[in-house]
């Protein structure tokens, strides 16, 4: 729900009354307020003053909103149990700034600010840390747009790519509080937990995706760039981005109906070739080893990835589904010095996810969701090391080879249309696969060399989440 406000409107209003009252429309009224008729009513319009966002341009306007979503969330990784309250990632907290300014009938300029807050994080959370990392305010977007509508829009700044939510399209309640496609979001900051009760310092199981736990095929992170988006056409659209040298993705989406059903979906490719930038999840990109290729010479990243999803819902029963899929390809990994030795680590990362339940309104108070969901990760490794006592090889450091992941779920959700709230409960299982190798002297920039290879057997992780979002 977004507020726009009108300062304007009522100040005149308010002119407006105070006129009729002072040319003689109610004359024995105005002239019984006596000589204190003007100081109420710039005391008035001081109050609503007050209580009022303020403009500072009266030629773009301003709208205000965002939303709160806090959860309850409990979890079990084995040998340790504990529940707490957390900002859900799903959906995390936030506020924005929107507004534009119509130039001519084709043309407006606009902008976007939105800042996300986090009071306590629910996916970089811990058994050693309760509230987690990443907390306090952090910047979304900043940027500023032209937009014809026969030329369509270019957006300059701080912004989601052209892929971002290309794999984690949905038009249910569940988008708000259990993306189905992207599941660290609900508590797999969490370190991973060998089935003999060991617990790793340095791997989390949402490093069992990709590096920052975003599944392949999505646009993972928020990039400072331009992007450029086509006018729709039959329901379809596309969109280019390029930034942060070097970023670029393109996308093809879709929103519609047909035969009683609406459908929404898309398609995204992105390649990255930035060895610096380390939120690409690329192997060259990672801060926790060298990234030199085997011959000396540094390595810059070669990513490439491709991902989509479709959400189909069937109008007058509720009935939906939410289907998503990924690959993400990385050139270098096999090149570079913690890989050079015998041991060849899978380069390739593919997902798929599926959720399917019902939509209602079965109630006055709003529609109700109930659903079940199946989530499947298949990956490499990024370049990464854990400790090699973790891993049951010995030294300090082990290469990883090859992760996974799995989880299902199920959930139900209760909106409340009066208030713009949305209630939920939503339970998962999550089950990780990790396999290591041993490094030559222990290191991160020594050689994977394939003495010692060893599948580690994880125990598996249950999650309960219960919480609320509402918007305004």
């Amino acid at each position: 729900m977004t507020r726009r406000i009108n300062l304007q409107g009522t100040a005149w209003a308010v002119v407006a009354a105070a006129a009729a009252l002072g040319g003689g429309i109610l004359p024995a009224t105005a002239a019984d307020l006596g000589g204190d008729c003007c100081a109420d009513l710039e005391e008035r319009i001081a109050e609503l003053e007050a209580t009022t966002a303020r403009k500072g341009n009266r030629k773009v306007s301003l709208e205000v909103s965002g939303h709160v979503n806090e959860t309850l969330l409990f979890w079990d990784d084995g040998f340790e149990s504990n529940a707490g309250f957390y900002t859900n990632d799903n959906s995390r907290t936030r506020f924005r700034f929107k507004g534009k300014a119509k130039i001519n009938a084709d043309w407006e300029a606009g902008y976007h600010l939105e800042i996300g807050v986090r009071s306590a994080n629910s996916k970089r959370f811990d058994q050693e840390n309760d509230n987690g990392t990443d907390v306090g305010f952090d910047l979304r977007d900043s940027n500023w747009y032209l937009k014809s509508k026969q030329f369509g829009q270019l957006n300059i700044g701080l912004q989601g790519t052209s892929t971002d939510g290309v794999t984690e399209i949905n038009q249910t309640q569940t988008a708000d509080f259990s993306k189905f496609s992207d599941v660290e979001d609900s508590g797999l900051g969490l370190n991973l937990r060998r089935s003999d009760g060991a617990l790793s310092t340095r791997y989390q199981y949402r490093r069992l995706i990709g590096v920052n736990g975003d599944q392949a095929g999505e646009g993972e992170r928020r990039f400072n760039g331009v992007k450029y988006t086509t006018p729709e056409f039959a329901g379809f659209s596309v969109s280019a981005f390029w930034g942060e040298d070097d970023f670029a993705d393109v996308a093809l989406r879709y929103k519609g109906e047909f035969g009683g059903f609406k459908l929404a979906g898309g398609l995204g490719y992105g390649h990255v070739t930035d060895g610096l930038q380390t939120q690409t999840g690329c192997s060259a990109s990672q801060a926790n080893t060298s990234a030199v290729l085997a011959g000396g010479a540094a390595a810059d990243a070669d990513c490439s990835q491709f991902g989509g999803s479709v959400s189909v819902v069937h109008s007058d029963s509720g009935l939906f589904v939410n289907f998503a899929a990924g690959v993400k390809q990385d050139d270098l990994i096999n090149d570079i010095v913690l890989y050079s030795g015998a041991v060849a680590p899978d380069d390739e990362d593919t997902f798929f996810a599926v959720q399917a339940g019902i939509e209602q309104k079965w109630n006055s108070l709003g529609k109700t969701t109930i659903y079940g969901e199946y989530y499947d990760h298949d990956g490499g490794s990024n370049n990464r090391t854990i400790e090699g006592g973790f891993a049951g090889i010995g030294g300090s450091r082990a290469a990883v080879l090859s992760t996974g992941l799995q989880s299902f779920g199920f959930g139900v959700a209760q909106g409340v249309d009066a208030a713009a709230l949305t209630l939920y409960v939503s339970y998962r299982h999550v089950k990780g696969d990790l396999t290591a190798s041993s490094i030559s002297n222990g290191a991160d920039t020594g050689v994977a060399n394939g003495v010692a290879i060893n599948s580690v057997d994880l125990e598996d992780v249950e999650l309960v989440l219960a919480g609320g979002i509402i918007k305004f």
